[in-house]
């Protein structure tokens, strides 16, 4: 298992989102979002997504069918929680001791069995069929993601209302289209780091660090915090050096917060709350991410990957078969290794039990799911397939109701039974319990209307 710096250290170069430059503060201001008011409806002050890229098996994890025959039935035994009636993955006893926090959506649908467009539909709530597979590079005129419309209807502040950690999802320099703000303009990107496009070169983003810094020793010392360092340095010579003005002031302020610079350094943290998430890139990313909504970042994604020793990534939960990471053969031995279900039972049963303890689990709504869902039959590796027609998301926080299952599968949890939910309907509730109406208008880069998501809240979810 990698940890974090060790994963850091692999990142490639930088890129951050707009909201941290002047250049990018500057850039459309009275462009796309400008008629854009928050509507106060939803408990949510902040919002943590949890993306599972590659898509977690429902079978295997929260909608197990213990009698299903051979070849679809899971592997792994489903256990009680401490909420008669569901049950979870044996794999995962932290959960299932924290289950009445717990919202369990076990319908969520869509047509797609493509890792490029399901991403982009579900981050979006829009379908584009011109996306390009696999090298689905994003661009400008992309519907933006679920941050960058939080974003949007988000006043500025000390913090970008935005971050994505580690890395936004992408491959061999292809950041895939629904990561960023497309049409609302580079002010609303995701504050992230990203890789270039092939080892040794510079990045394209609008942002790179300055000549002379060594960028791979900045990121393997402390990742995000570094980059808000090093950028609190360029601003305070070009103060000095030249004139300021309102775009570079906003920004300055911005970078040399004391806030910013605490809240990117999970190693003020107590040891004995890291070791609780799990001194892992997982642990940590999920750790960081509560750090920054405590510190007033309003949506913070989280995207579970594993870096490889030679800086290229993987999307484990697209479990196959085992790739040989850490030594997996078979599907599900890759589940059972320290890059899918252990670190993921440990860091978010301690990310909703830290928040409940601090008092912010009401405020902060914790969302998890991946892009599709796993084929009922298991495969000749002894793992699943791409399957988009069911998977399991799950809600926790921000006035969800935990201890309740919303929807359900069939016998082998191939398809909806009952109640299917949609990406729209999940990004809805989103939106809807952060006090942003999902019938909302943003504005693209011409000025034509777009309603934020066609979707609707899942109202049974809110407490």
């Amino acid at each position: 298992m990698l940890h974090r710096r060790d994963a850091m250290i692999r990142l490639g170069q930088f890129g951050l989102g707009a909201m941290t430059l002047p250049g990018l503060l500057r850039a459309e201001r009275t462009g796309a979002a400008s008629e854009l008011r928050p509507v106060a409806r939803g408990r949510a002050k902040s919002c943590i997504l949890l993306f599972l890229w590659g898509g977690p098996p429902q079978q295997d994890l929260w909608d197990l069918k213990p009698d299903a025959p051979d070849g679809v039935r899971s592997h792994f035994k489903p256990i009680a929680t401490n909420v008669p009636g569901i049950q979870i993955c044996s794999e995962m006893p932290r959960l299932a001791g924290m289950t009445d926090k717990v919202a369990i959506v076990r319908s969520l649908t869509h047509a797609s069995t493509a890792h490029e467009p399901s991403v982009y539909h579900m981050l979006t709530g829009r379908q584009n069929p011109s996306l390009a597979v696999p090298r689905n590079q994003r661009k400008r005129t992309d519907f933006p993601g679920l941050g960058s419309v939080v974003s949007a209807f988000s006043e500025p502040g000390v913090l970008p209302a935005t971050v994505t950690v580690p890395r936004p999802i992408g491959h061999d320099g292809v950041t895939y289209a629904g990561t960023y703000a497309g049409f609302l303009g580079p002010r609303h990107d995701p504050m992230e780091i990203k890789e270039a496009p092939n080892p040794g070169q510079r990045p394209t983003h609008e942002i790179s660090i300055p000549d002379g810094i060594d960028s791979v020793r900045l990121t393997a010392r402390r990742g995000l915090l570094d980059l808000v360092e090093t950028q609190d340095r360029e601003l305070q010579t070009s103060r000095r050096t030249s004139d300021v003005n309102d775009f570079r002031e906003q920004a300055f302020a911005m970078i040399s917060s004391p806030l910013a610079k605490r809240a990117f350094n999970v190693e003020l943290e107590d040891p004995r709350v890291r070791e609780r998430y799990g001194r892992n890139e997982y642990g940590e990313s999920f750790l960081l991410a509560r750090r920054l909504v405590e510190a007033g970042v309003r949506l913070v994604t989280v995207t579970w990957m594993y870096i490889f020793p030679n800086g290229r990534v993987s999307n484990v939960w697209d479990n196959h078969a085992g790739y040989g990471i850490h030594g997996a053969s078979t599907g599900y031995d890759l589940l059972k290794s320290p890059v899918c279900i252990p670190p993921l039972d440990l860091a978010y049963s301690a990310l909703v039990e830290d928040l409940s303890q601090r008092g912010l689990l009401d405020e902060t709504l914790v969302v998890a799911f991946g892009e599709f869902g796993r084929t009922p039959k298991i495969n000749g590796t002894a793992g699943r397939d791409h399957w988009g027609m069911c998977q399991s998301a799950l809600f926790a926080g921000g006035g969800v109701r935990g201890g309740q299952v919303y929807g359900s599968s069939d016998a082998h949890a191939a398809y909806p039974k009952d109640n299917p939910v949609s990406p729209e309907d999940v990004l809805a509730t989103i939106y809807d319990a952060m006090g942003i109406a999902p019938d909302s208008e943003i504005h693209d880069r011409v000025g034509r209307p777009h309603r934020v998501v066609e979707g609707r809240p899942i109202a049974s979810l809110l407490g």
